[in-house]
């Protein structure tokens, strides 16, 4: 888009912040599975012109289906951790066959989601330092959930 001679007179901000705006309003539109008279009205009261508008609304009606598949391939919700696992790796050598002895962990989160698609389970490895880390901040995380339950 910045790129696009007949846009090089504006300030590109000015162009980035317009490309968010239609985009959030195509998907909003997508999520929201609005119709052509809802979204006109928005458009109406966002003060654009009638020819634009029918502009907007004829192309959103040609992508809607491409849309549509865009949005269910992302999900509705986020995925639910439902256990975890963990196993202690000691790395001995390494490529070069110089002695590490670096023990790291191998931790596995177990996911699942509200639809009924399957997830693959994410995976990583981290340090003693990093695992005693991310702990940490799951505590601080559970902390702040219960003060806000009790407000």
């Amino acid at each position: 888009i910045l790129d696009d001679p007949d846009l090089k007179d504006i300030d590109p901000t000015v162009l980035k912040h317009c490309h968010a705006a239609a985009a959030t309003c195509i998907l909003e539109a997508g999520k929201q599975n609005a119709d052509i008279s809802a979204i006109s009205t928005c458009l109406e009261d966002c003060k654009l012109d009638k020819e634009r508008i029918e502009q907007f609304c004829t192309e959103y009606q040609k992508n809607k289906d491409a849309l549509e598949i865009l949005l269910e391939s992302i999900g509705r919700s986020p995925l639910h951790i439902t256990d975890v696992s963990w196993r202690l790796e000691y790395q001995i050598k390494n490529n070069q066959l110089h002695k590490t002895y670096q023990p790291s962990y191998l931790v596995t989160l177990n996911v699942e989601s509200s639809d009924s698609e399957s997830h693959p389970d994410v995976s990583f490895s981290c340090t003693m330092e990093q695992l005693q880390d991310l702990v940490g901040k799951l505590k601080d995380a559970a902390k702040s959930l219960e003060r806000a339950t009790q407000m």
